[in-house]
């Protein structure tokens, strides 16, 4: 192991671990609910049914080959969830290995409130118009700090083959990478990615308005200043007085989002998979 890193999972069991649902937060602090603002756009998309049983459905997480699986609850059902670590985090950097599936809609959220969706995400968007390494501010502004998208190319049997440019995104790139305070290129994110395989992320979280930092498979990916990132709905000082300068470290299951169509955004029987989590604290 890395010196000065711990283990967060025992490769058994999901000791230090628990499962919440995939509950959606307001986009911004003091926003009005999710559903409010689906709705606008895409008013017949979720099922009153949907809406009713999310509280109840915190995806299913097991233990398989020393790895941690995340599944919908159940498979193809569209319900998602996180995986939640016990402690809470200040300062630190995170090294872990992904495996999804195409497609698998997951990521890694830092800072999180323990039993509510708010965090910040470091993306790991294994689908069409996808990106990795990259960030979303769930619940503090809604912002999408990306800087390249891909997509599949796949066997007859639909198993992916390799990564590629997205020639004709579900969601347009436009001025997410400006965000960035740095963003690799996507020609750098393929030179470094294994297609179906085991890959590794290193996250780096640094101040109480975090400067996040991200690396797969050594390769520096992307970089975030939450201190000077300028955008709607996001204040710099409210969002670092909401999260706290500690927070849980999650893993995530999406929900199908209908609003995308079928198996777009996590495919029927998809899972994530994780392994290789140890941490070193720097505060």
């Amino acid at each position: 192991m890395d010196e000065g890193f711990e283990s967060l999972f025992n490769g058994r069991d999901l000791t230090g671990w628990f499962a919440t649902p995939r509950e959606y937060a307001p986009m911004w602090i003091g926003g009005p609910p999710f559903r409010e603002l689906i709705e606008q756009f895409a008013p017949t998309a979720y099922s009153e049914e949907y809406w009713e049983n999310v509280p109840r459905r915190p995806a299913v997480w097991t233990v398989e080959d020393g790895a941690l699986v995340g599944r919908q609850d159940a498979p193809g059902s569209g319900y998602g969830g996180y995986l939640v670590t016990e402690r809470d985090f200040g300062d630190f950097e995170l090294i872990l290995e992904a495996n999804p599936d195409w497609p698998a809609d997951t990521g890694v959220i830092v800072r999180k409130l323990p039993s509510a969706a708010p965090g910040i995400q470091v993306v790991v968007d294994h689908r069409r118009s996808g990106s990795i390494g990259g960030f979303y501010g769930t619940g503090i502004g809604g912002f999408h700090a990306i800087s390249y998208t891909f997509d599949a190319i796949l066997d007859e049997s639909g198993h992916l083959v390799t990564l590629k440019e997205d020639e004709d995104p579900q969601e347009p790139l436009g001025d997410k990478p400006k965000l960035l305070n740095y963003g690799a290129t996507l020609q750098d994110f393929l030179a470094a990615w294994r297609p179906a395989n085991w890959n590794e992320l290193r996250i780096r979280v640094v101040g109480a308005k975090p400067l996040i930092t991200t690396w797969v498979n050594g390769t520096k990916i992307a970089e975030l200043d939450l201190a000077t990132l300028t955008f709607p709905n996001y204040d710099a000082d409210e969002a670092a007085d909401f999260l706290g300068p500690r927070g849980r470290i999650a893993l995530e299951v999406h929900d199908s989002d209908p609003s995308w169509g079928s198996g777009l955004r996590w495919g029927d029987t998809a899972v994530c998979r994780w392994r290789n989590i140890r941490i070193k604290e720097l505060s």
